[in-house]
């Protein structure tokens, strides 16, 4: 049976784990999204939650983005470690727009992710006529033509940087609007993974995730795909990029646009299983929590790294399909978690 044949089935099938327990999980997850859109104003009351709201818009931040990654890494099995190119691209773009036309990045972040998009778009026309190892090489690429071009662009402040106003903001109530804006980026994004991973497109980058040629013999335009589903990839990475450039008020090309940041989101999505919806979100969650605690116990020296990718390591042993790969492989995934 061909890969696009065993996809089908598996999306045809009425009998997937779980099914009868969709209302309870749609119930759970509603919960979920009333309790985080509460809980900035517990700092109306407190005044002293500013770094646990840091930490959550963060972790937003990159649960849209890993959830973007994950429909050309996971869902198709090209491993691009150049997606920082688009956060950069958004950052860029809503900085200029704020600098120069005085808009707010909260208006331009869809403009910036939309371009981020298109680039992506032209990007992936180019760099997708490779597979395996020279397309990983071709994105790093990407990002060392785009950071030499960002440092020699005088416009956007070349190797100096480029600074934005301050938000005039309460300091009570300065995280409030990237806070808000992150959580709908990540929900967004995660939303967006779940309907291309149950509908045909979805199933055709699986396919060829599975085996190109023989998708490409079922009748697949694996090229089509392909290509779509890269610009796809960088539409939310271009709009968290964006926001969390005006969140930082300063941007700078080797803040953005190092390989380190593009390596981050495939562990992310590689710790809490690629190909999976729910995979990149719990991955980014416990990356994050992870490195938070080994800087706050070793602060930020190697001893840092080494034990967060030691972590990594340990985790991906016991769990070499990530976390909800293995969980769902072995049948012990919980039912809040199973997004298949």
């Amino acid at each position: 049976m061909s890969a696009a044949a065993n996809a089908k089935t598996e999306l045809q099938s009425p009998g997937l784990p779980g099914s009868a327990s969709k209302p309870a999980r749609k119930w759970f997850l509603a919960a979920l999204l009333i309790a985080l859109l509460l809980f900035p104003l517990t700092n109306l009351v407190s005044g002293s939650m500013n770094y646990v709201l840091f930490m959550m818009l963060y972790i937003f931040m990159y649960i849209a983005m890993a959830s973007s990654w994950n429909i050309i890494g996971g869902y198709t099995g090209y491993t691009s470690l150049g997606h920082n190119v688009f956060f950069a691209i958004g950052a860029y773009f809503s900085g200029v727009m704020l600098v120069y036309f005085k808009i707010s990045p909260y208006l331009t972040a869809p403009l910036a992710g939309l371009l981020a998009m298109g680039v992506g778009l032209l990007v992936g026309v180019i760099s997708l006529r490779t597979r395996g190892p020279a397309f990983i090489i071709s994105t790093v690429a990407m990002i060392l033509l785009v950071k030499i071009t960002f440092d020699n662009w005088d416009y956007i402040g070349g190797s100096n940087g480029l600074s934005l106003p301050i938000p005039d903001l309460d300091v009570t109530i300065s995280k409030f609007p990237p806070y808000y804006a992150m959580l709908l980026l990540a929900v967004g994004a995660v939303y967006l993974s779940y309907r291309i991973r149950h509908s045909k497109f979805g199933l055709g980058l699986r396919a060829i995730s599975q085996d190109e040629t023989k998708a490409e013999v079922a009748g697949i335009n694996t090229n089509y795909y392909k290509i779509l589903a890269f610009a796809i990839s960088a539409l939310f990475v271009g709009m968290a990029g964006s926001i969390w450039g005006y969140y930082l008020t300063y941007l700078r090309p080797n803040i953005f646009l190092t390989v380190l940041m593009a390596a981050q989101l495939v562990l992310m999505t590689l710790l809490g299983g690629k190909g999976t919806v729910a995979g990149p979100v719990v991955g980014a969650v416990v990356f994050i929590l992870a490195n938070e605690f080994f800087v706050s116990q070793l602060g930020f020296t190697e001893l840092n790294i080494v034990a967060t990718g030691v972590l990594m390591i340990v985790v991906l042993l016991f769990f070499p399909e990530g976390i909800v790969g293995t969980l769902k492989e072995r049948g012990k995934l919980p039912q809040f978690l199973d997004w298949e």
